[in-house]
């Protein structure tokens, strides 16, 4: 999953941070005396984790393959468990039963105009000794792909995501009736399938071309890290941008007693037949297409002429699966506050993997697990967190975040009242620290990377980002000035992706996930050789990135779980939210310009004088001219959300002024239950437009980015759909949880000025 830290854009911020010390010098959050405790305790803390630990970890956890169902699966979670109960924490495993189809037959031939059999399998390598269990390897596949067996013509789509499909319109190809083969990239592997039936395809295949994922990008496994010819991505392609988790209990929780769809009710699978498959397995089929030669931008780094079609390649697909209930196992350990023990700072990883996992989770489930270790070694010191801490090993990430969703709607109404954050993390490797989440969280987890020191640089690792984003300034002015200037790094938005989903994007739960990479480049994502071989050697071979991550999420956890006042910001936050209503703005405004003139040249016969007359393309469609969109609900609402942070704001410069409170001050404990309230505000009960799980209305997965996430998302993908009436309703809604938000802004610092007093 380090892929998708790449998404997490990191710059730097502006803000002088509010201490709740009395002397401004301590912990945000704290009095004097309490930050200094608390900074002791987190040193302490820090020195525990121990790369040698991590090592074992990985060997034991990874030794071999544990997808869901498997019986390593069950084992490394009862493994993990012990550990947990060793080292004296309460802690168990919750049970849940999911669907989870597993391949029977897979078939794949090129019938025209030549024949060719793909292998759709991975080979053992010499080197590498876990690579060889084929009998308890799961083969590559697509999760939850439909059943079926088709023989069509061959389309290449790129990367198969709608952009892709306006351009083969203007090319005169049409993939009705086809199977399309797409490359990796561009969008998370669901959607293409998904695009491709809604364009009238009969199957989809996707296949990991080197140009993204294999020799372009340097040496391939096992010389060097990335994807060798015979590599296969297996991946889930439900329609996670509906609903994750279990297909068939949308909602609730999927425990044995729970009422089921059947399977033909179910949303999220897919509508035609997918298969992942080598870039080996899909030169001949590509090779065998003719017709337009592709745009340029579309080709990949095979030795072909990268054509589009259809014709003269004929494909038979044939994919049939078992469409069996799994059990999952959940490990859950709880460290109960002593002060506050119904405000809970939730933490989680998955241990389940698509084979051996070594990187993709086991790099973060083991960082976890020191994590849990060292927490345990506090308590036995005498260290009490003020508010229960939750740990969590979620089982069923890789097909479809079911265990962490399962979990998460099963406890949804316990976890509304009391969940203060979740911190996920999910990859880690050598490099540079991503983090993504709320940005009311932004200036807090500033705080906390300037306490860790980056294991190459001897810096912390706050400091050493900064010095990357110095170095490799992004393209915007503003952006760059920001890189030497801001006082905080800004941190990206969550879309979906990880376990962080079901809190964020449904429970309204202010949220992170965290890690490290960028400098252990690779290509094994998903496949059998992402595992203890491959990550000793390319991954982070002294584990010294995972004693990182663990210092990094232990002291959040702890930091958190102690705070006198939860340190939640808002200045960031409006700062971020600023920028993302002038986003979705500029949208509007340049997508009616650009359809205004699109028009004009359509008038005027001059899109074929301006084009390139090699590619010979079909001019657009003439579209409607937009409306003028009425932004004003949207600026009201911004306007009501930024007053109420300047309240807050000095409400807490206040207090920090009075030197602090205690925690059993009534009116603190009411503040703090007004600060978690605000992320809980930013939800609305009927969610985005046709996918009511979604409930955030600043943060979501794209509808046809699947990872990828789109802000202020009701707004910004009605615009980008040309949906003018949604988004003029959307653009209310949003306005209306902004105004929600600060409304709850301005409570707790009612609240926090009764401290004061």
């Amino acid at each position: 999953m380090l892929q998708r830290l790449g998404v997490f854009t990191l710059c730097l911020t502006l803000l002088t941070p509010v201490g709740w010390s009395a002397d401004g010098d301590g912990l945000s959050g704290y009095a004097a005396a309490s930050a200094k405790s608390e900074q002791d305790w987190e040193a302490k803390f820090r020195a525990i984790p121990d790369p040698a630990n991590l090592r074992a970890y990985m060997q034991r956890l990874t030794a071999r393959p544990h997808h869901v169902g498997a019986a390593y699966d069950k084992d490394n979670a009862e493994w993990i468990l012990g550990k947990l109960k060793e080292w004296g924490l309460d802690a168990t495993i919750e049970n849940f039963d999911v669907l989870f189809p597993t391949p029977k037959e897979r078939a794949l031939e090129l019938v025209a105009p030549t024949r060719f059999a793909a292998k759709l399998e991975e080979p053992a390598v010499a080197s590498d000794p876990t690579s060889g269990q084929h009998a308890e390897q799961l083969p590559t596949y697509n999760a939850y792909s439909s059943d079926g067996d088709v023989t069509a013509p061959l389309v290449y789509v790129n990367f198969g995501v709608p952009e892709d499909y306006e351009m083969l319109d203007r090319l005169g190809v049409s993939v009705k009736g086809a199977i399309v083969i797409a490359r990796y990239g561009g969008s998370w592997r669901g959607i293409k399938p998904k695009v491709a039936a809604e364009h009238g395809a009969v199957g989809c295949l996707i296949y990991s071309d080197p140009h993204e994922d294999g020799y372009f990008r340097g040496e391939v496994f096992p010389d060097g890290p990335f994807r060798p010819r015979d590599g296969v991505q297996r991946g889930s392609v439900m329609d996670m941008p509906i609903y994750p988790g279990d297909p068939l209990t949308p909602g609730v929780g999927a425990t044995r007693g729970a009422r089921r769809l059947a399977i033909n009710e179910a949303e999220t699978l897919t509508k035609i037949p997918v298969l992942p498959i080598s870039y080996a397995d899909a030169q001949p089929l590509l090779a065998a297409v003719s017709g337009r030669v592709a745009p340029e931008s579309w080709r990949g780094s095979l030795p072909i002429t990268y054509h589009v079609g259809p014709g003269p390649a004929r494909v038979h697909l044939k994919a049939a699966f078992n469409w069996d209930t799994k059990p999952l196992y959940d490990v859950i350990a709880r460290i109960p506050g002593s002060a506050n023990p119904d405000e809970w700072i939730i933490r989680g990883n998955h241990h389940d993997a698509w084979v051996n996992g070594a990187q993709d989770p086991v790099s973060g489930a083991a960082a976890l697990l020191e994590e849990a270790r060292g927490l345990a070694a506090l308590l036995k010191q005498g260290w009490k967190p003020s508010r229960t801490i939750v740990l969590c090993f979620w089982d069923g990430e890789e097909e479809g975040l079911l265990g962490s969703t399962e979990w998460a709607e099963q406890h949804a109404a316990e976890l509304q009242q009391k969940a203060a954050v979740y911190i996920n993390t999910d990859g880690n490797d050598r490099g540079y620290l991503g983090v993504a989440g709320s940005h009311t969280l932004e200036k807090f987890i500033n705080g906390v990377a300037r306490d860790i020191e980056d294991p190459e640089a001897k810096l912390s690792v706050w400091k050493r980002l900064q010095f990357f984003r110095i170095a490799n300034p992004p393209a915007n002015a503003a952006d760059r000035q920001e890189a030497r200037t801001r006082a905080d790094l800004r941190i990206g938005a969550l879309g979906s992706g990880s376990d962080y989903s079901a809190f964020i994007d449904h429970l309204g739960v202010a949220s992170l996930n965290i890690g490290f990479g960028g400098e252990s480049e690779g290509g094994i994502y998903h496949s059998i050789y992402d595992d203890f071989t491959w990550y000793s050697k390319f991954g982070d071979p002294d584990f010294t990135y995972g004693r990182a991550l663990a210092q990094l999420g232990g002291s959040a956890v702890m930091r958190l779980a102690d705070a006198e006042l939860l340190p939640y910001d808002f200045s960031d936050f409006t700062d971020t939210i600023r920028r993302y209503v002038n986003e979705v703005e500029k949208l509007a405004q340049d997508s009616r310009e650009q359809i205004v003139e699109r028009n004009r040249r359509l008038d005027e016969g001059l899109f074929a004088a301006i084009e390139n007359p090699r590619e010979k393309l079909l001019p657009p469609p003439k579209e409607q001219t937009p409306p003028f969109l009425n932004f004003a609900p949207l600026e009201n609402g911004f306007a009501a959300l930024q007053r109420a942070a300047e309240q807050y704001n000095q409400a807490l410069a206040q207090a920090s002024a009075a030197g602090g409170a205690k925690l059993a001050n009534a009116s603190l404990r009411e503040a703090n239950a007004k600060l978690i309230a605000v992320e809980r505000s930013l939800t609305l009960k009927d969610g985005l437009p046709n996918r009511p799980w979604y409930q955030h209305q600043i943060y979501a997965p794209g509808f046809y980015t699947g990872y990828g996430v789109k802000t202020l998302p009701g707004v910004r993908e009605s615009i980008e759909q040309k949906q003018w009436k949604v988004a003029e309703e959307q653009i209310a809604r949003a306005g209306r949880v902004l105004e929600n938000a600060g409304e709850t802004i301005q409570s707790a610092a009612a609240a926090l000025s009764s401290v004061a007093r």
